[in-house]
């Protein structure tokens, strides 16, 4: 998971260890209440070396969001591209998102609380990531829509924020100790979306 470090800092890339401490203290005590002081102190480098490779706080924190959307588009492409039938693809790509998603879970739960903190710039970019990753999402509902595998009662969009929704609050409940692991949350979760859309 994100909130793991590595406990030897000094085989550990400098981005690296600034990273996992960032996301740390952002999921601890939140962006606002973490200094880029903090930040330093904790992964044991200057503020001279964060600058080197970030240029703020907030490039942190965007990079925090963006690793695990790029992981996430990554697969959902791949997903997409693969020789199996739409309802297959679409399964595969839904339960993923929840596994890659608990597996990030400070990440995701930094991004869903401080994305509004990022700069005018950073959130245009940012939104323009994340709606690409839900339109190709959306076209596995729509292909298989279109070729009668899936209903059309509910508008692909709808779909999509459905599933979405459920992804997004992860982090508000989900703990490793729990009672289910990520890969049947997942399972659940992507049974759930497949059942919804059955003719």
């Amino acid at each position: 998971m994100a909130r793991t470090t590595d406990g030897d800092s000094g085989t550990t890339p400098v981005p690296q260890r600034l990273l996992a401490a960032a996301t740390r203290l952002f999921a601890d005590r939140g962006y606002d209440r973490t200094s880029v002081q903090d930040i330093v102190e904790a992964a044991g480098v200057t503020k001279g070396a964060l600058y080197h490779y970030f240029g703020s706080k907030d490039d942190l924190l965007h990079e925090i969001y963006g690793r695990v959307l790029r992981l996430q588009q990554e697969r959902l492409d791949a997903f997409a591209d693969a020789d199996a039938p739409v309802e297959q693809r679409l399964r595969d790509a839904a339960a993923d998102v929840v596994v890659t998603t608990i597996a990030n879970l400070d990440d995701a739960a930094i991004f869903f609380r401080s994305m509004h903190q990022l700069s005018p710039e950073k959130l245009k970019q940012v939104r323009a990531e994340r709606r690409r990753y839900h339109e190709r999402f959306r076209a596995l509902v729509e292909e298989g829509q279109a070729a009668g595998v899936f209903s059309t009662a509910t508008p692909a969009d709808l779909v999509v924020d459905y599933h979405f929704g459920s992804v997004h609050h992860l982090s508000t409940w989900y703990r490793p100790d729990g009672s289910m692991t990520p890969q049947q949350v997942a399972d659940h979760l992507a049974d759930l979306l497949l059942r919804a859309l059955r003719p």
